[in-house]
């Protein structure tokens, strides 16, 4: 062991290696601190940027201020009271992270020491939407797991590194050729195709280009998912990608500007288009928005000038009292122009050409009117005394029209009346037994059907007897039974005469020649003696006008009319007869008709009641105390024209006497108006037996808006009312039924311009 005095010796050069080595280990210390002096802000400034360095540098300033201090003091406090709805995670983070400049999102973060859970918002919208993405963050997530999970030797380490490093390059390969291979077939598309990015992005949750940029700002903004961020950087393709998107965006905005430039120029001049149909007050016949049916009974124009004249008038009267002599001159120049145009006009095509710019001309004018200063009450006071005259001119149009329609209906047509003196004469000059009928045999034979008409018209008699035989199946076992008046006879018997119905019988009957039809026995030829009844039917006052003319028909006093109620005088050796008004048409076999059973009622109709009409209290007056005892006010009222008869009940149950015992108590006309309906239902209350309304169908006289398919499907149509087919009145759409048997081409009738 060295001396104590050995060691002494050696202490002075001990010392000085001592102090050698703490000096070098002071030099290292302060060059270690110098460099990190240097490379701290060094590397501050590489990674945030100067302007990274201003925030870092105002925020030292901003930390050393009394503000700050307050602001730290209310944080803590909020954040002790919100402590307990946020994890211990956020609580740390918020107190680790509070200094850095810019908004905290919970549920976006995008720092570097954040746990894997805490992700930048726009990073985890592009890693769900994008399919790529997500599948190589995936594959690195994995990665990194697995070099975590490398322990051992250093041998293992540097081996899990090295198969990393391939798996990278081979992810990278990978995203290389799939953007050289959506490059060329990118490029390779047709302008209008659809890639499946494309399709991908017009989706209801797909991304817009706005949304991916702003996207992949943030993920280059952020530094807590590194691996996102290095595939968001702007590749070729992706640039490429931007690209195709932005073009498609501006591709579809222009198309869809162009689109909707186009929808409104074609509205604007749909617009333009129906606003000159409108133009000057002028009202189409169809709807703005669907155009319908134009009839051509169309009186829709003539309506609307009608109505500009009563307004016309009315600023005219305006116009002159605020001495507008220039307003008052046109309007009455336009009246004057239009009431000429619309003399003798009802309907649409009646009117001369030029009349739809005189009613827009006169619409124009009236626009201008309306802009003079007129005194309101005024106007009205002027309106309601045009609309009083109205009114009156109106009743007083009403009963003309009522007292022509009617005149109409009892007047005998040129060409009827031609025809009859015609055939007259022809008849005259026949012997005697070219007047004869064949088949004589047949007209008391009570196995054939027989048929009982009572007419003065020719040629509506032709009609009837010509339809009922071509629509009978067994024509030769039909036997028609025809009866007119002295005045019609020879022309009647001449038609038929050079006119036969195809093996059928006919008889021709004068009414004259009845000898027990006289006024001792029928009342109505009583009555027709009577002054009152005269002066009633014949008398020509004015005050004729103003009563019901249907009523004062002096038809209704026609025997023809009445014979209806003597069949079994008429025709006293037959069981059954078919009933047929002069204004019919028979479109199927009646035959049927023969073998309806009655049920012990003497008349076979067809009802014509419905919920509330044509019942008894129709026709007959129930004030009166005989009607309102012996009948029900609601009873079902039935039809005239088309009725079979059991003339052997008829017989039995003594019909004609009940139909005197009526007639004589309505002498005085208090029991009903005058007709042959209500003396019938009187007649044949109770004794009515109701048949399928098929068999006849009434209206074609009276009601334009009757069924077709209930006329198509009728065995019988009935043209009852006044609007008759042979007149010109007649509605013409049911013309062509009754037409159809009509024999235009025969001499006769084109000698008396009888035609279609």
């Amino acid at each position: 062991m060295p001396s104590i005095q050995s060691r002494r010796a050696a202490l002075p050069g001990l010392t000085q290696r001592s102090y050698s080595r703490n000096c070098f280990r002071n030099a290292l210390i302060i060059s270690a601190i110098v460099a990190v002096s240097v490379a701290g802000p060094s590397y501050f400034l590489a990674t945030k940027g100067d302007g990274g360095f201003v925030k870092w540098q105002t925020h030292s300033a901003y930390e050393s201020s009394n503000e700050f201090l307050e602001e730290e003091s209310v944080r803590r406090i909020a954040l002790e009271q919100i402590g307990e709805l946020f994890p211990q995670e956020v609580r740390d983070l918020l107190n680790a992270k509070h200094e850095q400049p810019g908004h905290l999102n919970l549920n976006v973060a995008g720092r570097n020491d954040l746990s894997s859970s805490w992700i930048r918002e726009g990073a985890l919208d592009v890693s769900r939407r994008n399919p790529e993405v997500r599948g190589v963050e995936n594959r690195k997530l994995e990665e990194d797991s697995k070099d975590a999970s490398c322990g051992g030797s250093d041998g293992n380490k540097v081996e899990c590194r090295r198969g990393s490093n391939k798996r990278y390059e081979g992810v990278e390969s990978e995203q290389k050729h799939r953007e050289k291979v959506e490059i060329e077939t990118s490029n390779s598309k047709p302008p209008h195709s659809v890639s499946q990015d494309e399709e991908y992005d017009h989706k209801d949750g797909g991304l817009s280009n706005s949304e991916i940029e702003s996207s992949e700002g943030d993920l280059t903004g952020g530094a807590s998912i590194q691996q996102v961020t290095t595939i968001q950087n702007d590749t070729p393709a992706k640039i490429a990608r931007k690209e195709r998107r932005g073009k498609r965006f501006e591709n579809r905005l222009t198309e869809l500007i162009h689109q909707d430039e186009e929808q409104s120029k074609k509205l604007e001049a749909e617009a333009i288009r129906r606003a000159k149909e409108v133009e000057g007050g002028m009202v189409r016949p169809h709807s703005v928005w669907r155009p319908e049916e134009v009839s051509a009974n169309s009186d829709n124009i003539v309506r609307v000038m009608r109505d500009q004249l009563i307004m016309a008038r009315a600023y005219a009267n305006i116009a002159s009292i605020h001495n507008d002599i220039r307003l008052v001159q046109d309007l009455k120049s336009h009246i004057k122009e239009n009431v000429k145009l619309l003399e003798d006009v009802n309907v649409d095509s009646e009117l001369p050409d030029g009349a739809e710019k005189k009613m827009k001309a006169l619409g124009e004018l009236l626009s201008r009117a309306k802009t003079v200063k007129a005194d309101e009450k005024a106007l009205i006071k002027k309106l309601r005394a045009m609309l009083q005259a109205s009114e009156d001119q109106l009743r007083s149009l009403k009963k003309q029209s009522n007292f022509l329609s009617q005149l109409a209906a009892k007047t005998v047509p040129k060409g009827l009346h031609c025809l009859s003196m015609r055939l007259t004469v022809e008849y005259n000059d026949l012997s005697f037994d070219e007047r004869q009928f064949k088949n004589r045999e047949n007209l008391e034979d009570r196995r054939l059907y027989h048929y009982a008409l009572f007419s003065d018209n020719v040629l509506a008699t032709a009609v009837v007897v010509n339809s009922t035989i071509t629509n009978s199946k067994e024509p030769r076992k039909h036997v028609i039974h025809v009866v007119t008046d002295t005045l019609n006879y020879g022309a009647m018997r001449m038609w038929f005469l050079n006119n036969p119905p195809d093996k059928a019988t006919i008889e021709v009957l004068n009414v004259d020649d009845f000898k027990w039809l006289n006024s001792s026995y029928c009342p109505i030829l009583k009555q027709q003696e009577m002054e009152s009844t005269k002066a009633y039917f014949y008398k020509s006052e004015k005050e004729r006008i103003s009563a019901n003319l249907k009523y004062r028909n002096p038809k209704y006093l026609s025997m023809l009319n009445h014979l209806r109620f003597y069949l079994p005088e008429v025709f006293p050796k037959l069981d059954k007869i078919l009933f047929l008004d002069d204004d019919i048409v028979v479109k199927k076999d009646l035959t049927p008709l023969w073998s309806v059973n009655l049920e012990g009622k003497v008349n076979g109709a067809v009802e014509t009641c419905g919920k509330s009409f044509h019942r008894f209290d129709k026709y007959l007056n129930f004030s009166n105390p005989h009607i309102a005892r012996n009948f029900d006010p609601n009873a079902c009222g039935w039809a005239y024209g088309m009725n079979i008869f059991d003339l052997k009940e008829w017989k039995k149950r003594g019909i004609t006497a009940i139909y005197h015992r009526w007639q004589t108590l309505n002498g005085n006309r208090t029991l009903w108006k005058l007709g042959t309906l209500p003396p019938g239902l009187t007649t044949f209350y109770r004794l009515t037996h109701p048949i399928d309304k098929s068999w006849h169908v009434l209206g074609l006289g009276y009601n334009p808006n009757t069924e077709t398919s209930a006329i198509e499907g009728a065995a019988v149509v009935h043209y009852n009312g006044n609007l008759k087919p042979w007149l010109e009145i007649g509605i013409s759409k049911f013309k062509h039924y009754w037409a159809e048997y009509v024999k235009y081409d025969h001499p006769w009738l084109q000698q008396c311009n009888i035609s279609k």
